[in-house]
């Protein structure tokens, strides 16, 4: 395995960001610290972040810290596109949409979290404005497919923000473990309901979705 190299986000001029030179597969991040752990410098620094990463490039705030991610690989958004299918052809609610690249505010663990989900599911119109981050007030289920990289926080930390935000579903697709897990009934930063299934298997989700998800299919 390379060892990783510093790289410098275009018009930063704080610290180094590891990455991703060190994850074969392309689908690594570069994880970044802020020196002073005030609330307005992070935000800061993730706002000059936001601002200087390179298109397709994902910079999220989760529990206080900075993640900064290239693009995915194929199988991760084969995985994606895969979902968004079935949602689009078994959904009981005609208004429900599938939604990408769509950045939610959520509450962290002393300021507010800015994070970009795999997938969001919410009501038409839930997202018709000008704004970069939104209120998932409306959203009814976000889902995350996990890389070597990212599984960390997907497993742990985004659970907090997306249970505090009272998000209804949390589904973890996770390809390390060979696994999904489906969050649900969420209580403070934590969800009461965290059924796990192998992946392959026909792995059923709450409404207003319910139908089965078939993960055969992955």
């Amino acid at each position: 395995m390379a060892t990783a190299e510093p790289i410098i986000m275009p018009g930063y001029q704080g610290e180094a960001i590891h990455g991703p030179y060190d994850d074969p597969d392309g689908d690594s991040d570069a994880d970044g610290s802020v020196s002073d752990n005030s609330d307005s410098s992070v935000e800061t620094a993730f706002e000059r972040l936001s601002a200087a990463a390179p298109r397709g490039w994902r910079v999220e705030l989760i529990e206080g810290e900075i993640y900064v991610t290239p693009p995915a690989n194929g199988e991760h958004e084969e995985i994606v596109s895969e979902v968004t299918d079935q949602v689009s052809e078994r959904r009981r609610d005609r208004s429900l949409r599938n939604y990408t690249g769509i950045g939610l505010n959520v509450p962290g663990a002393s300021d507010t979290g800015h994070v970009e989900p795999d997938l969001v599911i919410a009501p038409k119109g839930s997202f018709d404005d000008q704004e970069q981050w939104h209120d998932p007030a409306s959203v009814l289920l976000v889902a995350e497919v996990t890389s070597t990289s990212t599984a960390e926080r997907d497993r742990a930390k985004k659970i907090h923000g997306y249970a505090r935000a009272g998000i209804p579903v949390y589904l973890l697709i996770d390809r390390e473990e060979g696994e999904i897990t489906v969050y649900s009934d969420p209580s403070g930063d934590a969800y009461t309901q965290n059924p796990k299934y192998k992946l392959g298997l026909a792995v059923p989700l709450p409404e207003p979705l319910g139908f089965e998800l078939d993960t055969a299919e992955f």
